[in-house]
């Protein structure tokens, strides 16, 4: 059982910054796979981005690239995202899921993709 707690989330203007965190109880948190989800009112949950144990597979929604940046820092069990550059239209809820394969089911960018989820950060962006 891997417990996912997200943070950093708030309230920003468009073109700031906030970095996301996601923390992982479990000791085999660094073995797994960590992908970041949004969902705003309404619509569906939309992948933004993903990151392999090994940091080396790296995955990123469209809308984001270049603005946003996956990481992870094994050693303390956490995973974050920083966003800059933000637009009112990433105003969502913010989660953090973990994918025990590593992507072995080859779909990073599927929510059935992974195994665990957090309850969530809330980001919105004002114009």
């Amino acid at each position: 059982q891997v417990q996912l707690v997200e943070s950093g989330g708030g309230l920003v203007q468009a073109g700031g910054s906030l970095r996301l965190s996601c923390a992982a109880s479990g000791r085999t948190f660094s073995r797994y796979a960590v992908g970041w989800f949004r969902q705003a009112p309404g619509k569906e949950r939309e992948f933004v981005a993903a990151i392999s144990w090994s940091r080396t597979r790296l995955y990123y929604v469209g809308s984001v690239k270049g603005r946003f940046t996956i990481s992870r820092d094994n050693a303390k069990n956490t995973v974050y995202l920083q966003m800059n550059s933000l637009k009112p239209e990433d105003t969502a809820l913010y989660y953090c899921a973990v994918d025990r394969r590593d992507f072995g089911s080859g779909n990073a960018y599927s929510p059935g993709e992974y195994d665990y989820w957090g309850q969530g950060t809330q980001v919105t962006v004002s114009s």
